[in-house]
């Protein structure tokens, strides 16, 4: 287990703009981001002899053939869904350690309003028929087609059982609006939420609101990984993965076929991802935690171990998890509030923050950064950065 521990690095992280309309192709989205990933580790797109691709669509060739790469000695395609790209980190730091490849491009990235609407033919819910085949034959037939609807009754179960209330999931949401204000990438900045406005905003799919829901986003981002000698004579300051960990939920292609339905595939991953890292939840000083749903952060906070199950509500009130707090969540605005490019961002931003280049959203002496994934019907990914 404790094989990978910081013998990786992330060496570049890139973006592209965030919007509702790139008017850019998927691939194009995903080439700018690499390129600026490349650029900033001080490397050429020829130096990358490792690629993986996201989920959307675009695959290692599309690469090879935009960048003239002579000789990748490594790709694959993690799915996952939005715990593919800190999943991708465990894959490239494996490839590294075992010297299949020196430099491993991770990006993700789509079209997510423009292009993915689940309204279209082929949108989001067909892309994840394939990989959700009781969804598909024994739910959507009755009407549950989208990730709100698939994931409001572990919400709701989990109100049920621990007293958690769509206050303390507006809690999360404004605590992420509140982040997004210092983020000159995040979408929602120059749109401020009170609580009274999450409470306010109309339901979706009970218990969720509409401020209880991450943003459709289009975009994408990317990081460079390298090893750890190669990362010391880089453009800037290594992150180097002390741990990372990625696991499946029970019954993962069936929610409601579960013992437990307020369980996360976090809750298996964590403890793979801090015994590697030989630290544990009190040593982690700011956190990106996937946040598709407010629910899904306060049950993430929960089954890492920052708090006991069932106390994750109580956990995020009070401002514990907005700048200045106990445990600062994430720093850039989120899903729910910079946007949702798949998870990408929040580990871009987790560099950023190990760097010291946060600007105002930093957070003081920042040396180790936590960074999860949640995807599909739960599977779960956790990555531990440092400095």
């Amino acid at each position: 287990m404790a094989s990978l521990k910081d013998k990786a690095a992330i060496v570049g992280i890139g973006e592209t703009e965030y919007s509702r309309n790139s008017g850019m192709s998927n691939v194009a989205l995903l080439l700018q981001a690499a390129v600026r990933a490349i650029e900033d580790a001080g490397l050429t797109p020829k130096d990358i002899d490792g690629i993986i691709p996201g989920i959307m669509g675009v695959t290692a060739e599309d690469f090879i053939s935009n960048f003239g790469i002579e000789d990748l000695r490594y790709t694959v395609t993690v799915h996952m869904g939005g715990a593919s790209a800190v999943a991708s980190l465990q894959s490239a730091a494996m490839a590294i350690v075992l010297g299949i490849a020196k430099n491993v491009l991770c990006v993700t990235g789509w079209n997510g309003y423009s292009g993915m609407r689940v309204a279209q033919i082929g949108g989001q819910a067909g892309f994840q028929l394939p990989m959700m085949p009781v969804l598909r034959d024994y739910e959507m037939p009755y009407g549950v087609f989208v990730p709100a609807q698939w994931y409001a009754p572990m919400a709701r179960r989990h109100m049920h059982e621990y007293g958690t209330t769509s206050l303390q999931f507006g809690a999360v949401a404004v605590a992420m609006r509140k982040h997004a204000q210092l983020n000159e990438k995040a979408m929602m900045r120059g749109r401020p939420m009170t609580l009274e406005d999450h409470q306010n905003s109309r339901m979706v799919v009970d218990p969720f609101r509409l401020f209880d829901c991450c943003l459709e986003s289009d975009g994408a981002a990317a990081v460079v990984v390298s090893s750890a000698e190669r990362a010391k004579d880089m453009r800037h300051r290594p992150v180097y993965i002390m741990g990372v960990a990625e696991a499946h939920p029970d019954s993962p292609d069936w929610i409601a076929g579960r013992k437990v339905i307020t369980e996360l595939g976090v809750k298996k991953a964590a403890p793979k991802a801090f015994q590697m890292a030989g630290v544990t939840p009190k040593d982690i000083d700011v956190a990106e935690i996937y946040d598709c749903f407010t629910w899904n952060v306060i049950c993430q906070l929960e089954d890492i171990g920052f708090c006991k199950k069932g106390e994750g509500g109580h956990f995020v009130e009070g401002g514990r998890i907005e700048l200045g707090g106990e445990l600062p969540v994430n720093t850039h605005g989120g899903l729910l509030s910079q946007a949702h490019v798949l998870g990408m961002n929040h580990i871009v931003e987790a560099v950023k923050q190990l760097r010291g280049d946060a600007g105002p959203a930093q957070v003081k002496d920042a040396e180790i950064a936590l960074v999860s994934g949640f995807g599909d019907l739960g599977d779960g990914s956790v990555a531990i950065l440092r400095r």
